[in-house]
C-alpha cells in the first residue's frame, strides 16, 4: 500500500512539474516556448537603424500601422535563408494587393561584413522580390546583439565562414511590436493570420 502511495505522489509531482515545464502542455521545445511568450506578450524591439538594397535608411517604427513579417538571413546561406525567401514570397504572391499597402516584408541580414547594400539588392533580384519587399542590414553594427535578442534569433559561426541559425518568420503588429512567430515554411498559417487583420 505504502508502494503505492508513494508511486501515486511520484506520479503527481511529475505531472504537476511536466504541466508547468511545459506550459500546459503546450510547449515542448524552447522554440515553441518562445513562440507562446511572444503571443502572450508582444515584445517592443530597439529603435536600430538600418539601411535597405537601395541604401535607403529605415527603422522598423517607420512602418507602425501596418504588419510586417521579417526574417533574418544572410545571402550566402545556401539552405535555410532561402526557404523562409520563398515562404514570404508565398505569402506575397496570396495577398498581393495588400503587399505594401498594410502588409510589408523586410529580410534583415545579420552578416554586414559580407551583405553590403550591393549583395542585397543582387539577393533580392535573384529572389524575385517585389519592389516594395526591403532587404536591409544594421547601420550601427553594435544595434545587432539587440536586435537579435529583442527577436529571440541566435547566430552562430559554422567554422565554415558561414553561420547556424534559428529560422522563423517573426510577426510585427500595426504598433511595432514583435506579436507572433511562425515556422518558416508556414505559408498557410501566415496566409490566414494576414487575413484576419483586414
Amino acid at each position: 500500500m505504502r508502494a503505492a502511495t508513494a508511486l501515486a505522489a511520484v506520479l503527481v509531482a511529475g505531472s504537476a512539474t511536466l504541466w508547468q515545464a511545459t506550459d500546459g502542455l503546450r510547449a515542448f521545445t524552447t522554440e515553441a516556448a518562445r513562440r507562446l511568450a511572444v503571443e502572450a506578450a508582444p515584445r517592443r524591439l530597439p529603435a536600430a537603424t538600418l539601411e535597405d538594397q537601395d541604401g535607403r535608411s529605415l527603422r522598423i517604427a517607420d512602418y507602425a500601422g501596418g504588419i510586417v513579417l521579417v526574417d533574418f538571413i544572410y545571402t550566402r546561406c545556401p539552405t535555410v535563408c532561402t526557404q523562409m525567401t520563398d515562404t514570404l514570397r508565398e505569402v506575397a504572391a496570396a495577398l498581393p494587393s495588400r503587399l505594401g499597402d498594410g502588409i510589408h516584408l523586410l529580410s534583415i541580414s545579420f552578416d554586414p561584413d559580407n551583405d553590403t547594400t550591393h549583395a542585397l539588392r543582387d539577393y533580392a533580384a535573384l529572389q524575385g522580390a517585389d519592389p516594395t519587399w526591403r532587404f536591409a542590414r544594421v547601420v550601427d553594427r553594435g544595434d545587432m546583439p539587440d536586435l537579435l535578442e529583442a527577436f529571440g534569433v541566435v547566430v552562430l559561426p559554422d567554422g565554415f565562414g558561414g553561420y547556424v541559425h534559428n529560422a522563423a518568420i517573426h510577426v510585427l503588429d500595426a504598433e511595432g511590436r514583435l506579436a507572433a512567430i511562425h515556422d518558416f515554411t508556414d505559408v498557410e498559417g501566415l496566409v490566414a493570420r494576414l487575413e484576419r487583420t483586414s
